[in-house]
């Protein structure tokens, strides 16, 4: 093990001409150092993110990005797929020029990302198939230039959003491991004990990547099956905090080796979808998608494998209240084209946002996360203002918080109420009662947020 992870430390200090010396660089190589290094404050404010799932296997569309692994693996639902569809000497990499991405408008991305209320956004660089979606110098004809769309499709999407929209944060997914790669396999097959595929492919990647687009998130992925000194992750990790062109502004999450995630990284993911419900000690992120089944695009999805509305606000709020991320995936076509479902919900959930949004952006999470009376009742905070975000519109349109104390200074709004009056409050036997405005004021469709000064939280 510790002649492995000599030699790429060598590799990158060699090849890369870094430095780790203690005088120079506040944070070396280890889990310890660089779990010291604060969160950069923009990624806490942000709040809401795209995720992009995009790849060959968006040519199939069929079961879900693991469509290779399901296929090769003799999965029969993959297996019959190829079999009634495609001749019987059909590959995977023949998927690879039908890549095609003929549609694809990386301003038009963006600006729909922009209508979505999003102030980042994570695009796959390389998912566990390969191929990379920028001309990757250690991809050779497995990449979106030399094949497929024969287009820079990472750094189109970087210049799109950094030229219209640039309050968005730009950010990658890279995967550490490949399925099938011939290195990776003999490394994994001589017990992770040899290192040609991080030294050859992972980290001149994760450099190219690092130096060529600035990314200000990695999202790393694939990590499972060997432990971070295989990956050699804190070395890359000590190099980008304290040598790269991003170190003052990336953030990384926490799947870096097989016992890394939920304990270490700028930010934890834990697991996918992962939604705790609770508040957590160390900033977390709830990756979802809005195909329930799916990270990339599926052509047979039908429209209740999608997320409502309603459903991705409920999302939200639970997310944000327990102070989390929400990263909200999406699955564009193999021609370019975000599907119109995906793109109508972002829009709607920009749309609330730009009504709501003083409840999420910027909030910390409050004393309590959701009302111990009223179920669907999330709660955040901004200085002295505590935010309820109202789930359900309560029957009578009074509304009951048996979390919420009201004190002689309190004063009830709702944010989405055109007349912004001042709500009627009375202690009841069950916490404090508020009586909403008629519906038909308010302009808010699906969720309402309370925007209530001072309150303050009630004895458990």
């Amino acid at each position: 093990m510790l002649d492995v992870k000599r030699s790429i430390y060598l590799f990158i200090t060699f090849v890369l001409a870094l430095n780790y010396g203690a005088a120079q660089a506040p944070y070396d190589e280890t889990w310890e150092s660089l779990d010291s290094r604060p969160l950069p404050a923009w990624y806490d404010e942000a709040k809401i993110g795209i995720f992009i799932h995009w790849g060959v296997f968006s040519v199939p569309s069929f079961g879900s990005e693991w469509f290779w692994s399901a296929w090769a693996g003799g999965n029969t639902r993959y297996v019959d797929f190829m079999n009634e569809n495609y001749r019987p000497d059909f590959t995977y990499q023949d998927f690879g020029p039908m890549f095609t991405t003929e549609f694809f408008n990386a301003e038009d991305w963006a600006s729909i990302f922009n209508a979505a209320g999003a102030n980042y956004v994570v695009l796959t660089s390389k998912h566990h198939e390969g191929f990379t979606n920028w001309p990757s110098k250690v991809s050779w004809n497995w990449n979106s230039m030399d094949l497929g769309p024969k287009r820079d499709l990472v750094g189109e999407l970087a210049t799109a959003i950094r030229e219209n929209q640039p309050h968005i944060h730009f950010g990658l997914y890279h995967s550490l491991y490949e399925w099938f790669n011939p290195l990776y396999l003999d490394d994994k097959a001589n017990g992770f004990q040899t290192n040609k595929f991080v030294e050859t492919k992972t980290m001149p990647e994760l450099i190219e990547l690092v130096n060529d687009y600035e990314p200000e998130v990695i999202w790393s992925d694939g990590d499972w099956e060997a432990q971070d000194w295989y990956w050699n992750s804190t070395v890359f990790l000590a190099w980008l905090f304290n040598e790269s062109p991003v170190k003052d502004t990336v953030v990384v999450n926490d799947r870096w080796g097989s016992e890394i995630p939920c304990h270490h990284g700028s930010y934890y993911t834990c697991s996918d979808r992962y939604n705790p419900g609770t508040l957590q000690p160390h900033k977390w992120e709830n990756a979802m998608t809005l195909d329930k089944s799916s990270w990339g695009y599926r052509r047979n999805a039908p429209s209740v494998d999608y997320l409502t509305i309603e459903e991705l606000l409920t999302t939200m709020a639970m997310t944000i209240s327990c102070g989390g991320n929400l990263l909200v995936n999406i699955g564009p076509t193999h021609d370019g084209m975000i599907p119109a479902l995906m793109e109508e919900r972002l829009r709607q959930m920009g749309e609330w946002l730009s009504i709501n949004g003083e409840a999420i952006y910027a909030s910390v999470p409050w004393a309590v996360q959701n009302d111990t009376f009223t179920p669907g009742v999330w709660f955040t905070s901004s200085g002295e203002t505590v935010y309820g975000i109202v789930l359900h519109w309560p029957e009578n349109d009074l509304l009951t918080l048996g979390s919420v104390k009201s004190t002689s200074m309190s004063s009830i709004t709702m944010i989405s109420d055109s007349a912004q009056q001042e709500l009627q409050i009375q202690d009841g036997s069950n916490g404090l009662e508020i009586s909403f405005p008629p519906k038909s004021a308010v302009s808010s469709q699906w969720a309402w947020v309370l925007k209530m000064v001072g309150v303050e939280a009630a004895a458990a």
